[in-house]
């Protein structure tokens, strides 16, 4: 049986990974990519990498588990936008 406190982590974990699902879901599905922030998302997506590399040191697999996840969704939906979003006109 796992720890009290790798429990609440693998908990944590998932909520917040899944979390992530339906933006991703939404936009590979409609395309719509003018509700999502270049600037944040960009930084999120660095930050979850840097998360991902922590754990990675840790040890810690909840931490690498949820941030690799979360990684991956983030950097689709970063990539949807680069993609979809309009181009300004020169």
């Amino acid at each position: 049986m796992l720890p009290t406190s790798e429990l609440v982590g693998y908990l944590a974990a998932s909520l917040t990974t899944a979390s992530f699902v339906p933006q991703a879901w939404h936009t590979f599905k409609t395309k719509d990519v003018s509700g999502i922030s270049l600037g944040m998302y960009g930084a999120f997506t660095a930050g979850v990498a840097l998360w991902l590399v922590y754990g990675l040191l840790l040890a810690a697999w909840p931490i690498v588990a949820a941030n690799a996840v979360t990684l991956s969704l983030a950097a689709l939906i970063l990539s949807m936008k680069l993609r979809y979003a309009p181009r300004p006109s020169s």
